[in-house]
């Protein structure tokens, strides 16, 4: 890690050694891996202990998460099936996104506008789509149990793995939008954001299908190894998002589409990617919510009791009635519609796109609400999502059992790789 001080290194090492340590016994207790590290960044950064300083956003902070985004991003990218996704009984991901998660963001700019002071209405929109994204990681039990009808857990995982790269667009214009009100050029900045856009969905298509294809002719070839193919794919992750930031465009966007094109021309390896951020992948999770834990405090300097209000908002009602809209005629029981309502935790994603305004426009008004507002509610998230996720899931579990086996819950839907596979079943 560049510029990274081997103390820090140590004393991350020493805190991921310990958690590993008595993982079992705190998964038990419903404690979270990101809780346990979140906590663990907090207690030992320099508003506590003082025993570490490094900070989210300081260079190495910043190439860490944004490692950690494209990692996901690809991988969350290239498992989804899209002609599955057309099928008439795969509705379920396309109401959530193409009815949810607008309604999500217009319900969030709403409440931003009425309730948090010194902001304008833009900024208000950039926090909604910083906070849109969910992170089906934080309730991993939720996509991991065979409790849970296949067609839900299907439904949660797809919104996740495809809301985070869709947010991006939203909040390049809205920050656009928002700078408008700064005396900078609108025209300027939207040009900008649209060549970001255009150009990192050229690359991440380009850089996809061409390495998606010679991946799967080494395959059939038999000149590769399973590890080298796993490594290839991750390459295609990194080199996309590479390639996109020196050409000028977008590297989340770049490794986002990167991940559908290679899903579609090399689907055999897909589960080579989704591997890596199951294990080695998940190191880079940690560090980020470590990090985090880190600047936490740091960031919660402009929560007031409205930006407190806004994140219990924003895990409740702004997710929750949007949800419940765009789930309306699917047939589904009020238990499934709420379950899915509740489990849209705030993570990984919403912390990076903070980090990713913060990188493009430091001096924007409105930074100090943004982070707060982000802080706040992922931190909430963190624990209620992580505490409710296994309690909850075996709860909703039994009552769909005892219900009728003809249900639109138990509709067959077509399988794809989830994430916590790897994960203890309930």
């Amino acid at each position: 890690m560049v510029g990274l001080p081997m103390t820090e290194i140590g004393i991350f090492a020493a805190v991921l050694f310990g958690y590993g340590l008595v993982s079992r016994r705190l998964e038990r207790l419903w404690i979270s891996a990101p809780m346990a590290f979140v906590v663990a960044g907090i207690v030992l950064g320099p508003d506590c202990l003082g025993v570490i300083s490094l900070e989210l956003t300081s260079e190495t902070g910043l190439l860490l998460a944004e490692a950690a985004l494209v990692v996901v991003l690809f991988a969350d990218a290239s498992r989804i099936d899209v002609t599955a996704l057309r099928e008439s009984r795969a509705t379920l991901p396309a109401r959530l996104l193409g009815i949810g998660m607008p309604l999500t963001i217009a319900l969030g700019t709403a409440a931003g506008a009425l309730l948090l002071t010194g902001i304008d209405f833009w900024e208000a929109a950039m926090i909604a789509a910083v906070l849109a994204p969910t992170d089906a990681a934080l309730g991993q039990a939720v996509v991991s149990s065979e409790v849970v009808p296949k067609r839900i857990r299907q439904a949660v995982n797809v919104e996740s793995g495809l809301n985070d790269g869709l947010s991006i667009p939203f909040l390049f214009l809205f920050t656009g939008l928002a700078l408008s009100e700064t005396g900078v050029d609108p025209g300027a900045w939207l040009g900008f954001a649209a060549e970001q856009i255009g150009l990192g969905a050229l690359v991440g298509v380009g850089v996809g299908l061409g390495g998606g294809l010679l991946v799967d002719r080494a395959e059939r070839q038999r000149w590769i190894t399973p590890a080298s193919a796993q490594l290839a794919m991750l390459a295609l992750a990194l080199g996309a998002w590479a390639l996109a930031g020196e050409l000028g465009g977008n590297g989340f966007i770049a490794a986002f589409t990167a991940g559908l094109a290679a899903g579609r021309v090399a689907k055999s390896h897909c589960a080579s990617i989704l591997d890596f951020t199951e294990d080695e992948g998940q190191l880079l999770n940690l560090a980020v919510f470590f990090l985090f834990g880190i600047s936490a405090i740091g960031f919660l300097e402009g929560a007031g009791w409205q930006v407190v209000l806004y994140g219990a908002l924003s895990l409740t009602a702004i997710r929750m009635l949007p949800v419940a809209l765009a789930l309306a005629g699917s047939g589904l029981r009020p238990a499934s519609v709420g379950f899915i309502a509740w489990f849209g935790p705030r993570g990984l994603a919403s912390i990076i796109l903070a980090l990713v305004v913060i990188e493009e426009e430091p001096d924007l008004p409105g930074i100090s609400t943004l982070f707060a507002a982000m802080t706040v509610t992922v931190l909430a998230s963190i624990v209620a999502h992580g505490v409710s996720a296994r309690p909850l899931t075996r709860a909703y579990g039994r009552r769909i059992a005892a219900g009728d086996e003809d249900a639109a819950e138990m509709q067959p839907t077509a399988e794809m790789p989830v994430r916590g596979s790897l994960g203890e079943r309930l």
